[in-house]
C-alpha cells in the first residue's frame, strides 16, 4: 500500500523530455541541452527518476537517477542522487502537488532545485551557493516536457 504522502509524487510519473538551458557554464550562451527523462514508481515506497542529456550526436552525455522516498517519523521526504560521475548526494525534498524543492546544505557547497509542477510541464531552476546560502546564483533552467504515446 502506497503511503498517501509518495502517492502525491504519481504526477511526476510517466516519460518526459527534458531540456536544459540558460546554464552559466556551457558555452555557446544561450545553448540548450535535450534529453529525457522516465519516472517510475519502484514498488509503492519510492519514485525513481532517471534523466539522460544527449550530447550533438544523440549520445547520452550524462546520466542521472534519483530515489525519492520518505520519512514518516521526521514528516519530510528524501531524495538520494547519483550520476555518471560517481557523485553521491542527499538532498531534502518538499513537494505540494505544485510545488517541488530539492535542496542540500553540504561543506563543499550548497545546492537546490526549485520547480512548478502540472500535468504537463515540470518548470524548474537549479541554484547553487558557495558562502552558506548567503548569495545564489542560477546554474541552470530545467524544463520537463510530458511525451504522451503515440
Amino acid at each position: 500500500m502506497r503511503n498517501e504522502h509518495m502517492e502525491r509524487l504519481e504526477v511526476l510519473v510517466g516519460p518526459w523530455r527534458t531540456t536544459l538551458r540558460n546554464a552559466w557554464f556551457l558555452e555557446p550562451a544561450g545553448l540548450e541541452v535535450p534529453g529525457t527523462a522516465t519516472v517510475e514508481w519502484l514498488g509503492d515506497a519510492f519514485v525513481v527518476v532517471r534523466w539522460v542529456m544527449t550530447d550533438d550526436v544523440g549520445k547520452a552525455a550524462s546520466e542521472m537517477v534519483l530515489v525519492l522516498g520518505r520519512s514518516d517519523a521526521n514528516d519530510a521526504y528524501t531524495a538520494l542522487y547519483h550520476d555518471e560521475r560517481g557523485v553521491c548526494r542527499v538532498y531534502a525534498m518538499t513537494f505540494d502537488g505544485a510545488r517541488w524543492t530539492l535542496t542540500r546544505e553540504d561543506p563543499d557547497m550548497f545546492q537546490r532545485f526549485v520547480a512548478d509542477v502540472g500535468a504537463e510541464r515540470i518548470a524548474g531552476r537549479w541554484e547553487a551557493s558557495e558562502d552558506g546560502g548567503a548569495t545564489w546564483r542560477k546554474d541552470f533552467d530545467l524544463d520537463f516536457d510530458r511525451v504522451h504515446p503515440s
